[in-house]
């Protein structure tokens, strides 16, 4: 499983319409790896979560992913439609 599959994985079972979720993998510069997550509108709240704490941690589980499987550096970014 890759990091795109890994954070389909982790996204789409804490949203509430998992067929909106796409998500995008980058080469950045100097073996940066930029992941682009777009949700519904509506579902921003559930991804985002309370000041941020769900966003935080997403992050955390995904950096943690990356690190076991030897990417460098990760960068996430959250958007909606």
């Amino acid at each position: 499983m890759d990091i795109t599959e890994f954070t389909t994985f982790l996204i789409k079972n804490i949203i509430k319409n998992p067929e909106m979720l796409k998500v995008s993998c980058f080469e950045g510069d100097e073996e940066e790896m930029i992941i682009e997550v777009i949700v519904a509108h509506e579902d921003m709240g559930s991804v985002i979560g309370k000041e941020g704490k769900m966003a935080k941690s997403l992050r955390t589980i995904i950096q943690a992913y990356a690190y076991l499987n030897n990417i460098k550096r990760v960068k996430i970014n959250i958007d909606s439609f």
